[in-house]
C-alpha cells in the first residue's frame, strides 16, 4: 500500500511522491486524510535546514503535524471506528522515510490513541486544533491562571490565543504586530504596531512572533514583578540584557508543546460556540500544488494559514 506524501528531500527540496506506507496493526487505524495544514514555523525550519538537534531529525523527512480526515480501516484493539473524523498530529508509517512529523500525506497509519475525534462537518479548520492547543498551553504557562494583557505577533497562532483570552473571561489583550499586511482580521481586540503603544506596565507578555532577539523590546514594557512566557519556537539563541530584566524583577517561562487534556479543551470550546476558528485558513491549495502551497505559506504575509487540500491531490 502507497501514499502520496510532502517529502523533503535536503533542505530546499520538496517533492510529492508516493512512499510505501507501513501496514496497520490491530491497535492501528487507516486515515485518510482530507486536510493538513503549513506551519510557518517548524516546517520552515525542517525546510530551510535550520532545525535545531531534534529526535528523530533526518532526510528525507515527511513533515506535517496538522492533519484531519476519516479512518478508513479500524484495528479491532484500536478503540476507534470506520468513518470516525479525526484530527492527528503526524505519524511515522512511512519505511525508511522519516516521519517529522509525518502528518502531510494522503493517507496515514497510526495508533488509534494517537487519533482524537472531531467534530463532524468541522472540515479544513479541524488543522487548527493543534494551534489553538497550543495556544492554550500557553494560556495555562502563565502563574496563578493569570491571562496576557500582550500577545506579540498576528499570526494564526497569537489570533487563536487572543481569542481564547477572550473566551476565557479575561479583557481583550493588545496584539503587537509591524507587518501591515498582518493588521487586520481581529476580532474583539486591537492590533497594534509596538512604536504606537505607549504602556509601560503590562503585567503579562505572551510572545508568539518567534523572534530570539525580542526581549529586549518587550523587557522595558513590563510593570515590576511582570511576567513573559515564550510560546514561539526559537531556533537561535535566546538572549536579553541583564540589568533592564533585574530592575522589574521579570519572570521568564517557556511553554512547552500541547497536552491531550489541552486539545480536548479547546475541541470542546469550539464545539459550544466559546472558540471560533473561522477566519483563520486563508489560503486552501490542492496538495498536488504542495511546492507552490509552501512557497506562499513561506514567503507571502498575507497568508495567515496554509492548507492542502488532499481531496484531489494529483
Amino acid at each position: 500500500m502507497n501514499s502520496l506524501a510532502v517529502v523533503f528531500d535536503e533542505p530546499r527540496t520538496l517533492a510529492l511522491r508516493a512512499l510505501p506506507l507501513d501496514e496497520p496493526g490491530d491497535a492501528d487505524v487507516l486515515i485518510a486524510v482530507r486536510y493538513t495544514g503549513i506551519s510557518t514555523g517548524t516546517e520552515r525550519l525542517l525546510y530551510t535546514g535550520t532545525m535545531p538537534p531534534f529526535p528523530g531529525l533526518g532526510y528525507p523527512l515527511v513533515p506535517g503535524y496538522e492533519s484531519v480526515g476519516v479512518i478508513t480501516h479500524a484495528g479491532p484493539q484500536s478503540g476507534r471506528s470506520v468513518g470516525d473524523e479525526v484530527f492527528v498530529a503526524g505519524a511515522r508509517c512511512f519505511g525508511a522515510t522519516r516521519g517529522l512529523f509525518g502528518g502531510a500525506a494522503e493517507k496515514l497509519v497510526v495508533a488509534g490513541d494517537k487519533t482524537h475525534r472531531i467534530p463532524a462537518g468541522l472540515g479544513a479548520r479541524g488543522v487548527l486544533l493543534s494551534l489553538a492547543a497550543t495556544a492554550l498551553h500557553a494560556l495555562r504557562t502563565h502563574a496563578n491562571g493569570a491571562l496576557p494583557e500582550l500577545i506579540v505577533g498576528h499570526g494564526s497562532l497569537a489570533r487563536l490565543a487572543a481569542r481564547l483570552v477572550i473566551s476565557l473571561g479575561g479583557p481583550a489583550p493588545v496584539a503587537w504586530e509591524i507587518n501591515p499586511a498582518r493588521v487586520s482580521g481581529a476580532e474583539g481586540y486591537a492590533v497594534v504596531h509596538p512604536d504606537h503603544d505607549p504602556r509601560r506596565d503590562y503585567r503579562t507578555i505572551l510572545e508568539l512572533s518567534g523572534a530570539n532577539d525580542i526581549l529586549d523590546a518587550l523587557i522595558p514594557r513590563l510593570a515590576r514583578n511582570g511576567e513573559i512566557v515564550l510560546g514561539g519556537f526559537y531556533h537561535e539563541p535566546v538572549s536579553f540584557t541583564f540589568p533592564l530584566a533585574f530592575m522589574r524583577a521579570m519572570q521568564l517561562k517557556i511553554a512547552a508543546e500541547f497536552s491531550p487534556a489541552d486539545l480536548a479543551d479547546v475541541t470542546a470550546m469550539v464545539i459550544d460556540g466559546r472558540l471560533s476558528l473561522d477566519h483563520i485558513i486563508t489560503h486552501d491549495v490542492p496538495a498536488a500544488d504542495a511546492a507552490q502551497a509552501y512557497a506562499t505559506a513561506f514567503g507571502d504575509p498575507t497568508c495567515v494559514k496554509m492548507i492542502l487540500n488532499w481531496s484531489h491531490p494529483a
